[in-house]
């Protein structure tokens, strides 16, 4: 139902509560952190902040029409059920999608003005491939749709370091597949947690498909692969600070993944959720930090 008596400032929150701005302030990180990493002349004032808005805006422009196309399903979940347009705070009218469709226009249109093509495709592909490749073709259908959806951080690193240089060298696509890798168990910790919820709601998560215990293993393994594949930015370029942090990170997602895997519940789940925040945020500091010391 509408709420038309709402103080304007819980309108305002309803509307940026459509734009998972948490998320997009990560990914809007990764795309400053694939910058800081790409050898090259330093970008000035003006193309670093068009690069972390047209990242952010994308980024919002796709959360946005996620919440716009599940509304149905979303009231099946108890973490979902109090969105906006499941509980009719806000209309659900087609007037979203062309605020949706002009907010993806101009980030892709100023990263193509200011920046160049390469890093405005890579903006695109970001929120492209969350809004239309996971939430509409895969998420329904699929236990991969996480998998394949995590390629919307990938592009994010990738635009980063097109913005510096087009031609881009090995360290941001290593980088981009770290980002591709840490995505499905930090997604699928969450799923197990709430393996009800998106059965329910007959969501094909991983743990809905193959149970509980099956996907606890699975997240284990993505992670020591993930662990793995996170340390090979040191053989092309990254330094010390880097090495320490994504050892660190690693250690402590992999453990929580392990104590998954030994005794799955949702406190478990959600302590390797946690974990793989934490190992994100240490790689992505550790490789800032490198390229403000080089």
């Amino acid at each position: 139902m509408n709420h038309p008596n709402r103080p304007i400032t819980q309108v305002a929150r309803d509307v940026l509560s459509l734009f998972k701005l948490r998320i997009g302030w990560m990914i809007m990180i990764t795309a400053l952190v694939g910058m800081a990493v790409t050898p090259g002349p330093a970008l000035g004032w003006d193309k670093v902040l068009v690069l972390a808005l047209s990242v952010l805006l994308s980024s919002a422009s796709a959360g946005a029409f996620n919440q716009y196309h599940e509304y149905q399903s979303d009231r099946l979940m108890d973490r979902t059920k109090e969105r906006a347009f499941v509980t009719g705070a806000l209309p659900h009218t087609p007037a979203w999608l062309i605020l949706i469709v002009l907010l993806l226009i101009g980030a892709v249109t100023a990263a193509a003005w200011w920046l160049n093509p390469l890093s405005a495709t890579f903006v695109f592909l970001g929120a492209f491939f969350y809004a239309v490749v996971y939430t509409v073709w895969l998420k329904q259908r699929s236990w991969l749709n996480i998998v394949v959806g995590g390629l919307a951080g990938s592009f994010a690193v990738l635009a980063g370091a097109a913005a510096v240089d087009p031609a881009m060298g090995p360290l941001p696509f290593i980088l981009a597949a770290v980002l591709f890798l840490w995505t499905p168990p930090h997604f699928w910790s969450l799923a197990i947690a709430n393996e009800a919820q998106y059965k329910a709601a007959g969501i094909p998560m991983l743990p809905v498909v193959v149970g509980t215990q099956r996907a606890a293993h699975i997240v284990l393994w993505s992670t020591v692969a993930l662990g793995i594949t996170a340390l090979l930015p040191v053989f092309w370029g990254a330094g010390v600070v880097y090495f320490i942090a994504a050892v660190l990170g690693g250690c402590v997602f992999v453990y929580k993944a392990h104590q998954l895997a030994q005794e799955p519940s949702r406190k478990t789940a959600m302590g390797a959720f946690f974990a793989s925040l934490v190992q994100l945020s240490l790689l992505l500091i550790g490789a800032t930090i490198d390229s403000l010391l080089r």
